[in-house]
């Protein structure tokens, strides 16, 4: 039986594959740029999910490693679907010793609600409190 391994090591991400689901199968970043996905990993912590030492899974956090956390782009690529390691990778981030001890966590899921309330994420306590500028076409030309 394969093992699911994860890790920080940016040198170990496959960033074409990366790229590849963000672009072209994701339902938030259809149409991003490499140059952007590869400007967004090398600005935030990421975690790769590895299956005999192919990546599988991908998630990052935009994060101050102080106060605020943000987590996005988390996914596990349609084959690998339905084995648990999308519970295992947020599992890891969510223990990441640098991710300790945030005031704030955010994500925002269309579709995985179930997943990240296993992990203490609910709707905001205060939405009135919380503004944004969101552009979700921007990758499309």
């Amino acid at each position: 039986m394969s093992s699911f391994e994860i890790n920080t090591d940016r040198s170990e991400l496959d960033v074409p594959l990366i790229y590849r689901f963000l672009s072209e199968q994701s339902s938030w970043a259809v149409g991003i740029s490499r140059a952007i996905v590869d400007r967004a990993i090398e600005n935030s912590l990421c975690f790769g999910g590895y299956v005999d030492g192919r990546q599988v899974a991908f998630a990052r956090v935009v994060t101050d490693f102080a106060t605020f956390g943000n987590l996005v782009d988390m996914f596990v690529i349609p084959e690998y679907r339905g084995r648990g390691f999308a519970e295992e990778l947020l599992e890891a981030v969510m223990n990441h010793p640098s991710l300790q001890g945030l005031r704030r966590f955010t994500l925002a899921t269309g579709d995985c609600h179930g997943l990240y309330e296993k992990f203490g994420f609910a709707p905001p306590q205060r939405p009135e409190t919380l503004m944004e500028r969101y552009f979700p076409n921007i990758y499309v030309s």
